[in-house]
């Protein structure tokens, strides 16, 4: 159980109001134009999608973790290796899809927050696709289970991911349906489905 910032206790509810909030914060993100000061392609621009999505509920929205943590069998970069990690990224290059999506794999690996890492890191992508490409992913063409599979395979070998995420690239890349049915994918992969950003 997460401390949060609004004294919530119970497991089920503090995810409903996490989903609601935060959505609530994705959608504001896009609609206020705040989407645009984003740093792309750095530590500093997934950072502050992050506290933006989530400083109404945990203290460390945008805050380097400072604890291990690991999903399955999977530990992700240890703390004392997390910042050289992140400077690393920094500096990896974005020019082309197979780099892009290297970068994002590195990114998933360092996981730098405590929890929240994977919708934030989502949008993170899609704004440097966006910056250098001119694409973004359409996520709704993007099955659960491959993506979260692949992703898990992506520390060894990143051809999987690399195929299913060029295989939902769109070119429709300043679609305010496709960003906010993106983000409710994004959750949906994470098991969030209760509200839908449109409506909130």
């Amino acid at each position: 159980m997460l401390k949060n910032k609004l004294n919530i206790t119970d497991q089920i509810e503090l995810s409903k109001v996490e989903e609601k909030l935060s959505k609530q914060k994705a959608k504001q993100l896009f609609d206020s134009g705040d989407i645009n000061l984003v740093k792309i392609g750095t530590f500093e621009g997934l950072a502050y999608v992050h506290k933006y999505l989530f400083e109404d509920i945990y203290d460390f929205a945008g805050q380097i973790r400072t604890v291990n943590i690991a999903k399955g069998h999977f530990r992700f970069a240890p703390v004392m290796y997390l910042e050289p990690s992140l400077k690393h990224i920094d500096q990896m290059p974005q020019a082309t899809f197979e780099q892009i999506i290297e970068k994002y794999v590195e990114m998933n690996i360092a996981h730098p927050f405590r929890e929240g890492n994977g919708r934030a890191t989502r949008i993170w992508l899609d704004l440097i696709l966006k910056k250098e490409i001119k694409q973004v992913i359409d996520w709704n063409l993007v099955d659960k289970e491959e993506y979260l599979s692949s992703m898990e395979r992506s520390v060894v070998k990143d051809i999987e991911i690399k195929h299913i995420l060029r295989e939902a690239l769109t070119d429709d890349i300043h679609n305010r349906s496709l960003f906010m049915k993106g983000i409710d994918v994004s959750y949906y992969y994470e098991g969030y489905s209760e509200f839908k950003t449109e409506e909130l």
